[in-house]
């Protein structure tokens, strides 16, 4: 698979629908797939007149600030054009539906993963640990409000009230990194928490974590929780989005109300407190990823979703076709 780079600077770039049309010709592109509303936006007006069927893959709108209001409204408007629009999970499908997008151009398809890298992965985070093997509690998201990273971290506190020689790791960058350390040094716990960044090495952070938290207040269909599940870890998150078709409270992990300290608190000192509960419910959520969430049901999806834009595309194209030539031989 070859990848291309389109050079993009500022906000508006006038020159990228022409990058894009000049890809497409070249490559011979048969279906465009745009993630995001900026590639969204972007790839409808560089070949909303080509043959070229466009679709695209919504995971959420966080709705932050008006600008990104703006923008989740501008994106949601131009996908009504596009040949297909697959949702990750149901609330995605909903708000396309109330934007106007037609039924059955949406399609219903959640995320995969490819399960292999998460076999056998060995630790890398060891060394934030004490030589008494102290337990690893990790949060793995971009460092921005939706992601609730200060709730995590505000439960952290409590925790480790109860159980001092916890550690916290946060896995992710964003906008918010200054805010969340002024908040480390405010709860006094620099000790036993960690900012890591991105990583490269995810199968090896994962196998390092005893608990695995997603704190977010809004969500779609999270891949870092599949893959946390695919490593066979206890999952703690709030119950927003499609997570809790995937976290089912009590099977393969547990839910708790989102924003909620106190709650999350007490469910991560439950489970550091009950190790086989936390292999049990490991063991449950790596099965369900691997009956329901592998990379080869996603691809095979998504496949169906390309051959069927392809074929309404080509259906579109004839009938207008037809309809022009009907036209031009009533004004003989």
């Amino acid at each position: 698979m070859d990848s291309h780079l389109i050079s993009c600077t500022g906000q508006i770039d006038r020159t990228v629908p022409t990058s894009i049309r000049e890809l497409v010709a070249r490559t011979n592109a048969d279906v465009i797939h745009a993630h995001g509303y900026k590639a969204d936006l972007y790839s409808y007006f560089a070949l909303r007149q080509s043959a070229v069927p466009l679709v695209s893959t919504c995971h959420t709108w966080y709705d932050n600030d008006l600008a990104v209001s703006l923008y989740g409204m501008a994106d949601r408007f131009v996908l009504r054009s596009y040949a297909a629009v697959v949702a990750v999970s149901e609330e995605v499908r909903q708000r396309l539906l109330n934007a106007g997008v037609r039924k059955e151009k949406i399609h219903l398809i959640r995320n995969g993963i490819d399960l292999r890298p998460f076999d056998n992965a060995l630790p890398s985070l060891r060394e934030i640990s004490s030589h008494d093997r102290s337990p690893i509690v990790g949060l793995v998201g971009r460092l921005a409000t939706e992601k609730g990273v200060d709730i995590f971290l505000r439960a952290a506190a409590r925790v480790l009230i109860e159980l001092p020689s916890t550690k916290f790791v946060v896995v992710g960058d964003g906008p918010d990194r200054e805010q969340l350390e002024l908040l480390i040094d405010e709860l006094q716990i620099r000790e036993n928490v960690s900012l890591l960044g991105r990583r490269d090495d995810m199968p090896s952070v994962y196998a390092s974590l005893d608990i695995m938290v997603s704190a977010s207040r809004r969500e779609g269909l999270p891949i870092a929780i599949l893959e946390g599940m695919a490593s066979s870890l206890p999952i703690i998150a709030t119950a927003v989005g499609a997570v809790p078709t995937i976290v089912l409270n009590g099977r393969t992990g547990v839910l708790v109300p989102a924003e909620d300290v106190a709650a999350l608190a007490s469910e991560i000192v439950k489970l550091l407190t009950n190790p086989s509960q936390r292999q049990q419910l490991g063991a449950a959520a790596k099965k369900l990823i691997e009956e329901e969430f592998s990379a080869q049901r996603m691809t095979a999806d998504y496949l169906h979703v390309y051959e069927q834009a392809i074929a309404t595309k080509t259906q579109t194209a004839s009938t207008r076709s037809t309809s022009a030539a009907v036209s031009q031989g009533k004004t003989k």
